[in-house]
Parts: C-alpha cells; sequence; structure tokens
C-alpha cells in the first residue's frame, strides 16, 4: 500500500503516475492488480476485485472466513453494498464488531492506523532462472530485473553504492561472485547493467548457472544535482568517473586507478595508488598547502628498478640533493640527487648511492 496523493503533481497527473506505476512493476517482472481510494482498505478492497466502485465489490474481497462467506451466500449478500444495507446490530451480532470497523475504515468514518515500512539498509535478492544458463553473458537479461529493484530500493532511501556483487549460483559447483566497484556512488540500473556487462563478457563459467543473486551494502548518501537550465552536456567530472568506471570493469581495478601523494622523501615511495572519486577541489588545494613541498624538482617517469650507470654515462648539470629516510620498515636508502645529462641527450635525474655506484632513477625529458 501506497500513500501517493502528495506525488501526483510531480507526476504528471493521476493517469501518468499510474501508467509509469504499471511500467515499473511489469520492468520487475511482476504482474499487479492496482485499485486506488481515499483510504488504504478500500484501495485493498478494489485491487482484490476488479477495480470499480467500493458498493459494486463482491464480499469475497473482505477477507472473510469460509464459514462467514457461506453465512452471507445463505442471507443472498453478495456485495459490499448489500452488506451495507443490512442493519448494523445484525451484522455485528452474526460477523462481529471487527467487520463494522472495517466496513467504516473503508468508508473513511474511522481513522486507520499502520504501521509505515521501513526498508533494509543492505540490498539482497535472488532470482531462480527458468532453465540453465551456460554462459555468462546470458545471466545479464536476469540480472537487469534485479537492478531495477537495487534501484528502487536506493531511490527510496536517497542514497547510492559504490559496489555491488552478483552471485552466479550453480547446481553442482560453488557460486561464481562478480563483484562490480564504481568510482562515485551511483543507483542507476542501466548504468550498473552496462558496468556488469564488461565483466561478464569475459566471464568463462565452470558449470550452467541454475539463480542468481545480488547484494550491495554500504550505503552513500546521494547527493542530487540540479541540472543546467540549457542542458549543457560537455561531461565533467561524472562523465570522466563513468569512463574510469568501465574501463575497471573491463580491465580489473588494478589496471586503472589514480594516484596521489603521500609523506615520504623516498621518490618511490612518495605515491599510493588510489580510488578515483569526485574531489572537493578547495579541500584538495589546503591540502596541497599544507604539505612541505620538495627542495628540487621530481620528474614524472620514475624507472622501476633504477639503472645502474657507469662513470662517463653521464654530465652533471646541478645538484646535488641528499635524501636519507626510511631506516624504520628496513628499505633504508641513503643517497646524493643530480639533474645530469646522459649519453642519449636525456635530462636525467640519477643519484650516487652514499656507499656505492651511480643509477638512473628517472627522466625529465
Amino acid at each position: 500500500m501506497l500513500e501517493v496523493a502528495g506525488s501526483l503533481r510531480y507526476f504528471g497527473g493521476r493517469w501518468k503516475f499510474l501508467s509509469r506505476l504499471r511500467a515499473g512493476l511489469g520492468n520487475l517482472g511482476l504482474s499487479a492488480c492496482i485499485g486506488e481510494a481515499p483510504v488504504a482498505r478500500a484501495a485493498l478492497w478494489l485491487a482484490r476485485g476488479d477495480g470499480g466502485r467500493l458498493d459494486a465489490q463482491p464480499v469475497a474481497v473482505l477477507g472473510l472466513d469460509p464459514p462467514s462467506q457461506a453465512l452471507l451466500a445463505d442471507l443472498g449478500v453478495k456485495t459490499i453494498g448489500a452488506l451495507l444495507r443490512l442493519p448494523r446490530d445484525g451484522v455485528a451480532q452474526r460477523f462481529g464488531a471487527d467487520l463494522l470497523e472495517q466496513l467504516d475504515q473503508a468508508r473513511g468514518r474511522m481513522p486507520e492506523a499502520r504501521e509505515f515500512f521501513a526498508p533494509p539498509a543492505r540490498f539482497a535478492a535472488r532470482l531462480e532462472l527458468p532453465a540453465p544458463v551456460r554462459e555468462a553473458a546470458s545471466a545479464l537479461f536476469a540480472a537487469r530485473r534485479l537492478l531495477v529493484q537495487m534501484e528502487g530500493f536506493l531511490a527510496a532511501r536517497q542514497a547510492g553504492v559504490r559496489a555491488f556483487s552478483l552471485a552466479l549460483l550453480h547446481e553442482d559447483a560453488p557460486a561464481t561472485e562478480v563483484r562490480v566497484g564504481l568510482a562515485a556512488p551511483g543507483r542507476a540500473a542501466e548504468h550498473f547493467a552496462r558496468l556488469l556487462r564488461e565483466r561478464l563478457g569475459a566471464l568463462v563459467l565452470r558449470s550452467p548457472i541454475a539463480a542468481i543473486r545480488i547484494e550491495a551494502g554500504d550505503l552513500e548518501h546521494l547527493r542530487q544535482r540540479s541540472k543546467n537550465l540549457f542542458d549543457d552536456r560537455s561531461g565533467g567530472e561524472e562523465e570522466w568517473l563513468r569512463l574510469v568506471e568501465r574501463l575497471q570493469a573491463r580491465l580489473g581495478s588494478g589496471a586503472v586507478h589514480g594516484l596521489d601523494t603521500q609523506e615520504d622523501h623516498r621518490p618511490e615511495r612518495a605515491f599510493c595508488r588510489v580510488a578515483f572519486a569526485i574531489r572537493d577541489l578547495n579541500a584538495k588545494q589546503q591540502k596541497k598547502d599544507m604539505q612541505n613541498e620538495n627542495n628540487g624538482p621530481r620528474p614524472l617517469w620514475l624507472l622501476e628498478p633504477p639503472r645502474r650507470l657507469a662513470e662517463g654515462e653521464f654530465v652533471l648539470l646541478a645538484g646535488p640533493e641528499r635524501i636519507e629516510s626510511g631506516w624504520w620498515d628496513g628499505a633504508e636508502a641513503r643517497r646524493d640527487y643530480f639533474i645530469a645529462r646522459t649519453g642519449e641527450a636525456s635530462l636525467a635525474w640519477i643519484y650516487r648511492e652514499r656507499e656505492g655506484g651511480w643509477f638512473l632513477h628517472g627522466y625529465f625529458a
């Protein structure tokens, strides 16, 4: 049961709302009989009946026990209207005061308190397939139904998720888990389906699929953005993140990731992998202003591992810059760094170990 009077204007009126409701139920694979009335109990009885006038509905929609239904039949009472024309005292004596109370509630003469449904904080849904599926990509059609359910679940909570998992359930083998990650919280079923298609396309099944299950937790509040008055489709960060998500779904999260700096003087440990996300530019600038800048320039291209150099392979141009760090983690570095010109006419970043030789660590150009 849904209270929708306050939403009719948003959806464009009663008929458009009912049309979208029926279409949404169809997308979920559900068939439904819809009844609408000013009060919940009358709507319930209309949904059980033919959706016409309340007085014209058969008494079967009341959900009475078989003896009460048989007694009404013996009295020749076939509709709710005929039941309402009976003396109230006689109805209460034969069927109990509870039936009179329900009739008054259905006509809006008595209030009816109902408890609101609170959706769980975690989404989980399972779907049995009508026949075994032998190709992973073929399971996407069935998964769309569960993705639409998850979108509705998230929309009701004004939330999104950064990841969800699809379990392909087999009759004679352990479940195959497919995890899909997002660069930013989302809830659009079509976007989820595109990412899932990339993952399923490269998956080889060990056994036919008998059922599927989709789960998602760790809900995040999803901030809605106002649309541009002139429908500006220039893209921006969100379109960039959608591209990143598709690449991660196809290549794996380990192959597509972001980089950020971290506090470590050793060049090879001064950066770390991070997940892509829409960041607060002001907060990022404040973080940069708080960090101590390096004493010298740093190349964008570092060699891993550094390449050993002979004495005659370079010409020193600037330096040294001394770096001594890492004594606490077993990877101590004691180096003097220089900017140098190598034999290939490249501008390089080289260092000499305090007790060792020369090494090429990176290129400026």
